[in-house]
């Protein structure tokens, strides 16, 4: 059966965490689809030995990362890592009231309460806490898992989008958005839901007044109900949902849940924005989310993903654009997330793409367009960013609502349509193999 669940015990989580690398094969057979493969992903840190590193793709993203620390230095800092954190900010799942008891005495402050307005999934609640004036959040962050080793706690990273071609970090903001709502999106055409599947996309705003978004239907969340439309977010979205003479997505019946988290603010895409975002789409009852960004382990989202998987929610996130030898990127990583990485028109996985376990199908992500906001409508686009939502796509049709069931079955149905190079293992590189290659939109058909 899918491994879809997450260790119910805090210390079964913290020991998860802590795995060694796990040395499976480069390939392995799949006469039958061994979708158990999928839980034993998520701590490895896999090196393709027939492929080189590439340090230059690797350096975008971390030239990114080091822009944008540098641009915000107020309200950004860098973890031990190197990875950019909100300043002064630590998640915490699970904390013990003595704990926060004497973490409040030490003067820590509760910076918000996330999940309040999920009464029926108490798992996914977390505190955000300020760290006192004059403390480094690495020490108090330190001195919180000291106190309370049951409770998970994590810097409050930010995530960054995983295209090659675009970015999907709108960080040209100067105020952090705190409150994010629900509402209708406003645009041209806002239909009524068809009764068709729901698809969830965690990602930066969407263009809904573009056409191939002409029709759909998009529920907003994010950005207190203000539009915040980006390149990648729109190109993301209309890959997934979009559709018009000359364009189609995956699944343009599917009613989109579309949460920004980005809001053009210098903090956008922090993990407790993606928490908070998970939280809507499951109190939405949405069943396949996709999730085009990557950064780091956190153990307090990892928490969340688990109780989603556990309620038999289903997410698919782009593995990166790291390159092969870099180490696993986050959400994808984690156990049971559907990792896609992205082949060009030839099936050749794109160099950049990150390779290992995580990887569980391939899909386009080269030689095609898809929506841009402004002149012109489309535009090429590049990276595992541009192939996890048509895999999304493909497995909302399958998945009617919330089923650990459901998701399994989807799952294995895909794998047995993928196109794998010698038909009978299972790859670093592409995983089940390839999917949607119909899908790709190519360049010269939209001129």
């Amino acid at each position: 059966m899918l491994a879809l669940t997450l260790a119910a015990s805090a210390g079964a989580a913290h020991a998860q965490l802590r795995l060694p690398s796990i040395n499976l094969p480069s390939s392995s057979p799949i006469g039958g689809i061994d979708v158990d493969r999928l839980g034993q992903r998520g701590a490895a840190s896999i090196r393709d030995g027939v492929l080189p590193d590439l340090p230059s793709v690797r350096s975008l993203r971390l030239d990114q990362v080091g822009k944008l620390l540098r641009r915000h230095r107020d309200v950004l800092e860098a973890d031990p890592q190197g990875e950019p954190v909100v300043r002064r900010e630590i998640l915490a799942w699970g904390m013990d009231p003595a704990a926060l008891a004497t973490a409040l005495a030490e003067g820590s402050r509760i910076e918000r309460e996330l999940g309040d307005d999920q009464p029926g999934l108490p798992e996914l609640r977390m505190l955000v806490l300020r760290v006192p004036d004059g403390s480094e959040t690495a020490t108090v962050l330190a001195r919180l898992r000291a106190l309370d080793p049951g409770g998970v706690y994590d810097f409050n990273h930010i995530y960054t989008g995983s295209a090659a071609g675009l970015t999907g970090s709108t960080t040209a903001g100067a105020t952090h958005v705190a409150s994010s709502v629900a509402s209708p999106v406003a645009g041209a055409g806002v239909a009524p839901s068809r009764g068709g599947p729901r698809v969830g996309l965690v990602d930066s705003g969407v263009d809904t007044s573009h056409a191939v978004f002409q029709g759909a239907r998009i529920e907003r969340w994010g950005c207190a109900g203000q539009p915040h439309p980006s390149a990648h977010g729109t190109a993301v979205a209309a890959l997934m949902v979009g559709q018009s003479g000359r364009f189609r997505g995956g699944a343009p019946q599917a009613d989109l849940y579309a949460a920004d988290i980005y809001c053009d603010s210098p903090t956008g895409g922090s993990a407790d924005k993606i928490a908070a975002a998970l939280a809507w789409l499951a109190g939405e009852k949405v069943a396949v989310i996709n999730l085009s960004l990557v950064g780091p382990a956190n153990g307090a989202l990892e928490r969340i993903v688990g109780a989603l998987q556990q309620r038999g929610h289903l997410l698919v996130a782009a593995v990166g654009n790291d390159g092969p030898a870099a180490p696993p990127l986050y959400p994808a990583s984690y156990p049971g997330v559907v990792g896609v990485s992205a082949v060009d028109r030839n099936g050749r996985t794109l160099p950049e793409a990150a390779r290992g376990p995580q990887v569980m199908f391939a899909a386009p992500g080269n030689h095609m367009v898809s929506a841009a906001p402004g002149a012109p409508a489309f535009r090429p686009v590049r990276g595992t960013s541009f192939a996890a939502p048509l895999v999304a796509a493909l497995l909302s049709q399958s998945v009617a609502g919330p089923s650990k069931a459901q998701a399994a079955a989807a799952i294995a149905a895909l794998a047995r349509q993928a196109v794998r190079a010698d038909g009978a293992t299972v790859s670093n590189e592409t995983g089940y193999g390839i999917v949607g290659a119909a899908l790709r939109i190519d360049p010269a058909s939209v001129r």
